[in-house]
């Protein structure tokens, strides 16, 4: 998603500035209306040939001279209901949670819905023994940590405890914590204990510690988006999200960073930090969830993703991530950037407890739109051996592949998983970011208008700041006809998917990423290897006044791979990152000083 905003940017930016330059600011005379004209139109900058002839360098299209007088003589009298809504005196408030009429559905007509059946199974139900000392008990996966919960060898009151011990002791490292919910988790791990005690058990959530991403609203807490503008915003209900995880017995440690508005990993409270190597960011949007679960600060974290937000910090902090089909977990009382493509999803540090969460917070509810019933069918026993496994033979030979990547396709043999070579057209899949740009600044239009959104830390080229002012000047032509490419799209997906039972993919390859964003395909990125690296990496683009930091030796740090599924077949997906997970040996690592 960064290098298509980046090309969008280097073709609007030189256009809206001569735009602005030429706009004139001579107020129209309301008495000299014709009756009946628009309210609306009663005062503001005239609109001339001029004008026109600016604003086709914003659209790159051409107008004849002739062309740009009608247009101009016309204009106000054509767009008036455009700008009623907005400046007239019958303009109206939108409000936060009202979604758009139109909606995404990532099923095509005629397409299969899967799986066929509900079905959960779990791995082994016998518990390893307790380790003796608090650092290894932080580091366990959900699956384990709950097993000790039910079988009563760890209360949740102590392991609530050492997480938060842990995130005071290492958030001023990280700057991953937004607001630590102290008080409360305790109150709820006593809880917890209680009903465990009295044969009350809730399921593998329960007693366990959680973070969520600052986007998910929590009654009483503050919920800040990370960005100054919202610092101070306190929700008064829970989102459902958050809701379900407490009905399944979670307890809520703290509410995690995430780069302001979510993009990237810069917020009010500065940068956050990967644990594996603190001199560079941990990715975003969902920073803290990637570094706090990485360094062992809590047993599990609440993501969201748009494009990349997942699927990033987790392959750079090490850790698993599963971005659900859109659709599956409902996002009412979350932030909106779009509503056509936000997506909440766990990070863990394990695949089985991807499923164990994604069980707890799927299905409807009447405050998302676009949330639909699912079924989730999962077996953690089951063998993966003849599973199609489509990939790229190009896209392993280039970066952002690495050795890693190739390994793990060789793994995909071993474990009795078939690859099978696949393509897709050569197709601008960026030029669909537009209707992110657009449905994000539809999203933020009183922020961007008001001017507060000058507040935000980051005011680089490629922040929201400037994009959502930029994404004025977009044409609803332009927009339209990406809606329509982003159906051909879904499409094409669907004639892939008629061939293979998932893809490995490169994590950050531009084409799949924002493909399967866009097309609402499930997604697992789970650590594969370790590389070396010789530079800082960062999602921003590159500031030669404030050059990365440089590493020689170069340092080792996790790379992860990742698999795309059919849409709403996140069981199948999750058993073929258990077979890999297992094969690849290297999930037990963990960050240096953690």
């Amino acid at each position: 998603m960064a290098k298509s905003r980046r090309q969008f940017l280097a073709v609007t930016s030189a256009g809206l500035l001569g735009a602005a330059a030429t706009r004139i600011s001579k107020a129209q005379d309301l008495t000299k209306m014709p009756p009946g004209s628009p309210s609306a139109f009663g005062a503001g900058p005239e609109v001339s040939v001029t004008t026109f002839a600016e604003a086709e360098k914003l659209v790159r299209v051409e107008m004849t001279a002739a062309d740009r007088a009608q247009a101009a003589a016309s204009w106000s009298k054509t767009m008036a209901g455009l700008y009623e809504r907005r400046t007239g005196p019958r303009k109206i408030a939108l409000e936060s949670t009202l979604a758009p009429a139109s909606r995404w559905d990532p099923i095509l007509p005629g397409e299969k819905s899967w799986p066929s059946r509900s079905r959960f199974v779990r791995s082994s139900a016998e518990p390893s023994p307790l380790p003796a000392n608090d650092e290894d008990i932080a580091f366990a996966t959900v699956t384990q940590l709950s097993r000790w919960i039910e079988s009563r060898k760890l209360t949740s009151e102590r392991l609530t405890q050492i997480y938060l011990k842990r995130l005071k002791q290492f958030d001023p490292k990280l700057h991953c914590v937004i607001t630590l919910t102290e008080q409360q988790a305790l109150s709820q791990a006593r809880q917890a204990d209680q009903e465990i005690a009295a044969g009350k058990y809730r399921g593998p959530l329960h007693g366990i510690p959680f973070g969520v991403k600052d986007l998910l609203d929590t009654a009483g807490i503050p919920t800040t988006y990370g960005a100054e503008p919202f610092r101070n915003r306190v929700p008064a209900e829970d989102s459902i999200v958050v809701h379900r995880l407490y009905q399944a017995g979670g307890v809520l440690v703290a509410k995690l960073s995430l780069g302001a508005l979510a993009l990237n990993d810069v917020w009010f409270g500065g940068q956050t930090m990967n644990p594996w190597l603190p001199e560079e960011g941990a990715s975003g949007s969902s920073a803290g969830p990637g570094a706090a679960t990485a360094a062992g600060l809590v047993a599990f974290s609440i993501g969201s993703e748009t494009g990349g937000s997942i699927v990033s910090p987790s392959m750079r902090c090490g850790i698993t991530g599963l971005r659900p089909t859109y659709g599956r977990v409902p996002r009412t009382g979350a932030m909106t950037l779009c509503w056509s493509l936000d997506k909440l999803g766990p990070m863990t540090r394990g695949v089985e407890d991807t499923m164990l969460v994604l069980d707890a917070i799927s299905g409807p509810d009447a405050g998302d739109v676009a949330s639909v019933p699912s079924q989730l069918d999962f077996d953690a026993t089951a063998s993966v051996k003849g599973l199609r496994v489509g990939f790229f033979p190009g896209w392993m030979k280039v970066r952002p592949a690495t050795e890693v990547d190739r390994a793990a396709l060789e793994t995909v043999e071993k474990v009795g998983m078939v690859p099978i070579e696949v393509s897709i057209p050569d197709w601008p899949y960026g030029s669909m970011s537009i209707i992110l740009f657009a449905e994000g600044a539809a999203a933020f239009e009183d922020l961007t208008l008001s001017h507060d959104v000058d507040q935000l830390k980051a005011q680089v080229p490629d922040a929201w700041p400037n994009i959502f002012r930029q994404a004025r000047f977009l044409s609803a032509v332009d927009f339209v006809q990406a809606d329509r490419l982003r159906r051909k799209v879904a499409t094409e997906m669907a004639r892939l998917f008629a061939e293979v039972d998932l893809l490995l993919v490169p994590s950050l390859r531009d084409e799949m990423l924002t493909t399967t964003n866009f097309t609402g395909h499930p997604s697992l990125t789970l650590r594969a290897g370790f590389v070396e690296v010789e530079k800082a990496r960062s999602d921003w683009a590159p500031d030669p006044n404030h050059p990365l930091p440089t590493f020689s030796p170069p340092r080792r740090v996790p790379h992860g791979v990742t698999l795309i599924g059919r849409l709403f077949d996140e069981g199948t997906l999750a058993r073929a990152g258990l077979a890999l997970e297992r094969a690849f040996h290297v999930m037990g690592e963990r960050p240096p000083g953690f």
